[in-house]
């Protein structure tokens, strides 16, 4: 085990710590080429519970994998010129292969709407092949001019389905459907509360008819966009001739929706729940849930004798656990579980085992309890479903606290400036949006569906002109 470095204290540097934490707890190495990172088995197991969750909901749901090329030729590119337009500051190019200058530019996928619109015109005839609900997980690269490990690098990995439908009231159904998706298993998983809205017009995804996001509050009061689901419309089946023919045998263009989540959310987890010690990883979504350390095992052999039946017994009630059984001190041992996360770690020590007990320590309040051997199993069973709701207990406090309202556009810039998401009425331009965000950093992050929060004001506090719409806007990652 290596050296714990100290770490930035979240008051006094959030940035800094963040780093700190995800290079400390082992969750990340930079890759070689800029803007890359190398996810660790901590990172990576975490994202491969996301992953299996998820995909076992999309199923239940009639979603089918597939996986399409990596590779995007340039006249498929440009069949759908909003679109191309929205990512074309971050496109990398291939442009020769073996020294040799090829005939046509090729794109890495920053996205795959062109690759599923050029695949599913060729899928379908006639209504009675539709819906197609498709996803693929795969990595995609954008080449990005600031990167931040987890949130924002050049290339990540995500899940994005793609799918056509014969109806649009139907493909709308599901735009929503995904979201709920997303919603239920951010909150019941992750332990992040989240605020379910629509983007603006300025905000939406390009080529989306509108796009519709989960925003979730993190430590610094930023927001992180955490998944968004697009209904398409017939923008793209139009661009790339995606026709069936309808009930009235007459062709129709289908209507199509995309919706995704990525790696960011392990970024999310971390900036929702980490403390001063290090990261905290909610129960549901741990790869390890128990860290199991000996106390001067050479000295007894009762502790590592334990230390095993306590570890079958988990693994029994399929709970992942692991023993840590090094000859490193207690304190570095205990500390190296903190950083890691890990929701529980079990101490055990001659000096307990003389009295038939164990020490158990909540990783999200650190409070130490005195359990009988007898009772362990029982316990941890409780103590993972308590901190699991303890951690959205608490966000989810935190989110509703530091939601504000602003009612003019000076209350607006003090409220940002402290750190908090601002509600208000809004009835500005994409422009007014664009000059809000020069001046404050503010961005537009959704226009909710539900607010229990009552804004008397009639009047849009940038505008001043009377709206009923109401946005909340937050500096975000």
């Amino acid at each position: 085990m290596k050296k714990l470095e100290k770490i930035t204290t979240q008051e006094e540097n959030f940035a800094k710590w963040y780093t700190d934490v995800i290079k400390n707890g082992d969750l990340m190495a930079y890759g070689s080429s800029k803007g890359s990172i190398i996810f660790k088995p901590l990172s990576f197991g975490i994202w491969d519970n996301i992953r299996l969750i998820l995909d076992k909901k999309f199923k239940e749901i009639g979603v089918q994998n597939v996986n399409l090329p990596l590779l995007i030729p340039e006249n498929l590119l440009n069949k759908e010129k909003n679109h191309i337009s929205g990512f074309n500051p971050e496109l990398a190019t291939v442009t020769e292969v073996g020294g040799k200058k090829l005939s046509e530019k090729f794109y890495i996928r920053p996205t795959s709407e062109v690759l599923f619109g050029d695949f599913f015109k060729n899928e379908i005839e006639s209504y009675n092949d539709l819906p197609l609900i498709y996803n693929q997980w795969v990595n995609v690269l954008r080449w990005e001019k600031t990167t931040n490990p987890f949130l924002r690098t050049r290339e990540f990995l995500w899940q994005e389905g793609h799918t056509v439908h014969a109806d649009a009231n139907e493909a709308e159904a599901l735009t929503k459907k995904m979201l709920d998706v997303y919603t239920d298993f951010v909150e019941q998983y992750l332990a992040i509360p989240v605020v379910k809205g629509q983007k603006t017009e300025h905000e939406k995804f390009a080529g989306a008819e509108y796009t519709f996001t989960i925003e979730a509050m993190m430590k610094d009061g930023k927001a992180l966009q955490s998944g968004t689901s697009h209904y398409l419309g017939q923008n793209f089946t139009k661009a790339f001739d995606i026709t069936f023919k309808n009930k009235e045998n007459k062709l129709e263009n289908a209507y199509g929706t995309s919706w995704g989540v990525s790696t960011r959310l392990l970024g999310a987890l971390i900036m929702t729940h980490g403390d001063d010690r290090g990261i905290i990883i909610p129960p549901r979504i741990a790869s390890t849930k128990v860290d199991i350390i000996e106390l001067f095992a050479s000295k007894d052999e009762r502790v590592s004798k334990v230390s095993k039946e306590i570890f079958q017994s988990l693994i029994n009630l399929g709970i992942d656990a692991k023993i840590d059984k090094s000859d490193k001190s207690a304190g570095f041992k205990a500390a190296n579980s903190e950083i890691h996360g890990t929701p529980l770690r079990i101490e055990i020590g001659p000096r307990d085992l003389n009295n038939n007990k164990v020490i158990i320590v909540r990783r999200d309040t650190l409070e130490k309890i005195y359990v009988d051997l007898n009772e362990v199993s029982q316990t941890i069973l409780k103590l993972l479903e308590d901190i699991q709701s303890n951690l959205l207990k608490e966000a989810r406090k935190r989110l509703n606290h530091n939601i504000k309202i602003a009612n003019n556009y000076e209350e607006f810039k003090k409220l940002i400036e402290n750190g908090n998401w601002v509600i208000t009425k809004f009835a500005g331009s994409a422009e007014d949006e664009i000059k809000i965000k020069e001046e404050t950093g503010a961005s537009t992050r959704c226009i909710p569906f539900n607010t229990n929060i009552d804004i008397k004001n009639k009047n849009c506090f940038y505008t001043n002109k009377e709206t009923e719409r109401i946005v909340i806007f937050a500096k975000a990652y």
